[in-house]
């Protein structure tokens, strides 16, 4: 599996999907915490990439792998290796924030600080 054959969301579909408040919805943000003191959206669990070996296991052991499952970060590409990750270890509904937060405070909520 490569990036190109990942499945992608634009923030708006981002923010459609967060306004429906579907509680079914895994909503996963790998940015370090430093980044998410700055900015972050409501409902997305922390899990820093660079401390990927201290929660992957229990990633796979919290999240339902059939669930659908966001992941987003700063621009959309550390959360790419987060979805492809999921995906080869059985996740079927695993979406990439095209262009992350920044774009999210861009085109949608204004009021999430860009870094």
């Amino acid at each position: 599996m490569s990036y190109s054959d990942l499945s992608e969301i634009d923030v708006n579909q981002l923010a459609m999907l967060l306004a429906e408040s579907d509680s079914s919805l895994q909503l996963i943000d790998v940015r370090e915490r430093s980044e998410v003191a700055i900015a972050s959206i409501a409902g997305f669990e922390v899990y820093p990439l660079s401390e990927f070996e201290q929660w992957s296991t229990k990633l796979l052991t919290s999240l339902k792998p059939e669930a659908a499952t966001v992941v987003m970060c700063h621009h959309g590409v550390r959360s790419a290796q987060l979805c492809q990750w999921l995906s080869l270890r059985g996740f079927t509904t695993v979406q990439n924030v095209l262009g992350g937060i920044d774009a999210y405070s861009r085109f949608v909520d204004p009021a999430v600080r860009r870094y």
